[in-house]
């Protein structure tokens, strides 16, 4: 009887209890109004029960048609999705892997099986079936979002779910081929600059100018036609090149070989001339990729010419070219023009400071003390700014003959005094270097940023300052005391020259930067030398200056004995990890290594006595030491660099080096395409 009213027996309706309370109300409430009419009359009670008893029938009747028909509804759409779901597992663009605990693959949609084509899959190892696809899942099993990755030479996008040992895979080839249409469509602008056009040509006769220019248009012209890119002359020594990214990359991969071309073919023709260009990519907006363009091609001239720099926006520049000694020019039009212009910036400031890279040498003081006689020279305070305790022997020599000079002795201050000094009409000449981050005090930069004047030989680089008021780099001069030499001809004559202590450090400077007049050395060079002179440059003194003690030379001798060699002309030296080596001592050693026979260059690791390593760089110029000093940090000539790391090992340094220099070899072996 039990089961008679089990819930198994019960009409469908009255299987939900809602329902079922629903009934047992209604009923109960049926019941109160027969029991009622009853009580008030036996015939409104019998046409009560029987309105009641036909109402419940039909009530419960529907309810009970439509709780059937939602339970038919519910199966069928569960059947429905279970049903969808299974097809669209098997049939949707979306590869799916399962594999078990062994790496065997325990089932995969006819979406993926079709990549393996014929090949049976299912029970065996994943190993066995696809060896780059195991590797991509050991690779990626941990990644939590989908990873774009390349199998069987298609795109995918790649997801495998750990927990269930599976595998998604979506193929984008489509939209990877458009996304690198896209990439390599982007544009490229570019400038090119005949270097030394003018100087060239200044000579020569009207047709030979013609012949000349229209070789070089030629030479560009199918340059650009070979990569498909868009040449169009502005003026006689500049050009503007449209490209797109993808020949961007094949002139890079071909290693801007114009260079060479128009270099050697103008040399045998007695007219040599040289390329600098400047391109930018990587932006939408064209007035900044020209306006990109145009600061690359000035960072190029500014390291000397001959060569090529590439950036992007918030990039790193990537440099080619560079692997001769830029030219000395023909004329002092630019020397007399930043010398007024110098002058006129000293006339508008309160006073001047001006400063030399950190432990400075002979030609960066001397620097300093030639800009000091000019501010004197325009009735202008002038200060040096010198730490005196991070200076070398030479230096030293310097300062105590200076003593003799109280005018010069009481102009030379320290950093902290100089900050306590500065006003916002102060002028920073910053000299021999152009980096704010080698100056002897970055924080007086800081403070007159936007008060600097520049006066270098060295290439620039990357880091440089944002607005400087007036820059003279010159590559090609010898050092910076020659070209401040040449400025005090055009300074007032009326005014008090230079003196011999002034004239002395200034041509020490340069004696030592071009290493005995046989390095960097031209006409202007040689002027520059016999104004000093004239003005009361003592030999003599100068050799007490450059005159080293016996533990200096004892170091130099103790390193040159370390030296290895890589690829037979790369002279390598590495000091003792446990040994303090002065810098001037390691560039000397740097040198000597040049004397020897067959060592094209020369570098020289040692650790300093604030604890970074240091590198000293030198060659005979084929080999272009600045670009291997700037991979690692550094800077400098293409003869001549150096660079400081920090938080590294001699060893560390050595190898990280090595592996450069290898590279570079490789690279130079690999010819162009």
């Amino acid at each position: 009887m039990s089961g008679l009213f089990s819930r198994v027996n019960l009409p469908e309706f009255l299987r939900n209890r809602r329902l079922r309370g629903l009934s047992l109300f209604m009923i109960a409430l049926s019941i109160a109004g027969i029991v009622l009419a009853f009580l008030f009359s036996w015939i409104l009670g019998l046409l009560a029960l029987v309105a009641v008893v036909t109402s419940l029938v039909f009530s419960f009747n529907t309810m009970n048609e439509i709780s059937e028909d939602m339970n038919r509804y519910i199966a069928d759409l569960s059947f429905r999705i279970n049903r969808g779901e299974q097809e669209a597992l098997i049939d949707m663009p979306v590869g799916v892997m399962i594999f078990g605990d062994n790496d065997a693959i325990e089932w995969v949609n006819p979406y993926l099986q079709q990549y393996f084509g014929d090949q049976t899959v299912l029970s065996k190892r994943m190993n066995d079936v696809d060896p780059e696809l195991e590797k991509l899942i050991q690779d990626h099993v941990n990644d939590k979002q989908p990873q774009t990755v390349t199998w069987n030479g298609r795109q995918f996008s790649f997801l495998v779910q750990k927990d269930f040992r599976a595998v998604y895979m979506i193929e984008v080839t489509y939209f990877t081929q458009i996304e690198q249409r896209y990439e390599n469509e982007r544009v490229a602008i570019g400038q090119v600059f005949l270097d030394n056009y003018d100087e060239v040509t200044q000579s020569m006769t009207d047709q030979e100018v013609s012949n000349l220019r229209n070789y070089v248009t030629n030479e560009l012209s199918a340059w650009a036609q070979r990569f498909g890119m868009y040449l169009k002359r502005l003026d006689d020594d500049h050009y503007l090149v449209f490209m797109y990214a993808q020949a961007m990359k094949a002139v890079e991969t071909d290693k801007f070989s114009i260079l060479d071309t128009i270099r050697e073919s103008t040399s045998k023709q007695n007219f040599p001339l040289t390329l600098s260009i400047g391109i930018a990519y990587g932006g939408a907006d064209l007035p900044k990729l020209a306006d990109q363009a145009q600061s690359n091609l000035d960072l190029a001239l500014g390291r000397g010419g001959d060569q090529v720099v590439v950036r992007a926006q918030d990039e790193e520049a990537r440099f080619y070219g560079g692997k001769t000694n830029p030219m000395e020019k023909r004329t002092r039009v630019r020397a007399r023009m930043i010398s007024q212009a110098l002058q006129e910036l000293m006339n508008q400031s309160d006073a001047i400071f001006v400063q030399g890279h950190q432990q400075p040498d002979m030609d960066s003081i001397g620097a300093c003390m030639g800009i000091r006689r000019i501010a004197q020279m325009n009735q202008k305070k002038c200060y040096i700014i010198l730490d005196r305790h991070d200076i070398h022997s030479d230096v030293q020599k310097l300062l105590n003959s200076i003593k003799d000079y109280p005018e010069i002795n009481d102009a030379i201050i320290s950093p902290e005094e100089a900050l306590a000094k500065i006003t916002k009409q102060s002028l920073l000449v910053m000299v021999d270097h152009s980096k704010p981050s080698l100056s002897i005090s970055p924080e007086l930069y800081k403070q007159l940023t936007n008060r600097v004047m520049i006066i270098d030989h060295h290439r620039r680089g990357e880091e440089f300052p944002e607005n400087p008021m007036l820059v003279y780099i010159e590559p090609y001069a010898s050092s910076t005391c020659e070209l401040i030499t040449e400025m005090f001809e055009y300074q007032s004559q009326e005014s008090e020259p230079i003196n011999k202590i002034e004239a002395t450090a200034m041509l020490t400077g340069i004696f030592i930067d071009t290493k005995s007049f046989s390095l960097r050395t031209g006409s202007r060079t040689f002027d520059a030398a016999s104004y000093l002179r004239s003005a009361g440059a003592d030999s003599v003194q100068m050799q007490q200056f450059m005159k080293e003690n016996v533990d200096s030379y004892l170091q130099r001798n103790h390193l040159i004995e370390l030296v290895t060699f890589v690829h037979e002309d790369l002279a390598i030296i590495a000091g003792e990890e446990d040994q303090i080596y002065d810098s001037v001592t390691a560039a000397q050693a740097a040198d000597d290594l040049l004397n020897m026979s067959g060592v094209d260059a020369s570098f020289v690791i040692t650790k300093r006595d604030d604890g970074r390593i240091g590198i000293s760089a030198r060659s005979m110029g084929e080999i272009n030491v600045q670009i291997i000093m700037e991979k690692m940090g550094g800077g400098g000539h293409l003869s001549s660099g150096a660079t400081q790391i920090a938080d590294s090992t001699v060893a560390e340094v050595k190898e990280q080096l090595v592996a450069i220099l290898n590279a570079q070899t490789d690279e130079e072996a690999t010819p162009a395409t």
